[in-house]
């Protein structure tokens, strides 16, 4: 189930961040925050990354929620450093693929 969730983020990460020519992936605005655009794959992956916190392990689940504390205030843009939200998409994904890969998932 966790590797099913990690591919899922990679893939979400992947297409809702980087652009592809050739390639049109509408990029639906559900709403604004503060001036802040909330997208469609901004709520797919704030789900995405829910669903893994719940599959993780007490220690594991408690620096997880961290990060997703600190990409949602990115996202909102009270945290304004620019490319933050990616920066910390990424870091979750490297710490989910090291934790699947030393065998404790």
């Amino acid at each position: 189930m966790l590797v099913f969730l990690l591919v899922v983020l990679i893939l979400l990460w992947f297409f809702g961040y980087i652009q592809i020519n050739g390639l049109a992936i509408p990029n639906i605005t559900l709403f604004s925050i503060n001036g802040h655009i909330i997208t469609l794959w901004s709520l797919l992956i704030f789900l995405v990354i829910g669903t893994i916190i719940g599959v993780l392990p007490n220690p594991f689940r408690a620096i997880a929620s961290v990060f997703f504390v600190l990409w949602i205030l990115s996202v909102l843009g009270i945290l304004a450093f620019a490319g933050l939200s990616s920066i910390i998409v990424i870091a979750i994904i490297l710490g989910l693929i090291v934790y699947v890969l030393s065998g404790l998932g």
